[in-house]
């Protein structure tokens, strides 16, 4: 688990300094929305070969939403669609609260804090939805 001062200072670096935004081209996004709090994110994956070679985001909303959405996109990125997904459903269990953080999850730990604020949870999941969903 991360000190909390460091996890906020990855937080805070994602949201002020998202990694891998914008859109892919020729890449269909998947938009998914948060009407409790208005956060709003699309994500791209470009997958080749069973591989997540490209994963972009955009999007509207709170730290928590777009931190999470570029952290995503950094743990992803090279990995196969099912490393993704597992990667994905640890992350899922760790923000419920259903698992402690994994080392292997790496900055992704950062968000671990969310588990304690149900409100916050979805935020942190948003990203991850339309990940799900890009990958069918």
């Amino acid at each position: 688990m991360l000190p909390e001062t460091v996890a906020r200072q990855i937080i805070a670096d994602h949201q002020r300094r998202p990694r891998h935004t914008g859109p892919l081209d020729g890449v269909p996004g998947v938009t998914v929305d948060n009407p409790g709090c208005g956060d709003q994110v699309t994500v791209w994956a470009d997958v080749q070969a069973g591989r997540v070679a490209r994963v972009q985001f955009s999007g509207k909303g709170c730290a928590i939403s777009q931190s999470s959405a570029s952290l995503m996109t950094v743990a992803l990125t090279g990995k196969s669609v099912e490393e993704a997904r597992a990667l994905a459903e640890q992350f899922q269990a760790m923000v419920m609260g259903e698992t402690e953080p994994d080392p292997q999850l790496g900055e992704l730990q950062a968000l671990s804090g969310v588990s304690r604020l149900h409100a916050r949870r979805k935020c942190a999941l948003l990203p991850w939805q339309a990940l799900e969903q890009t990958l069918g």
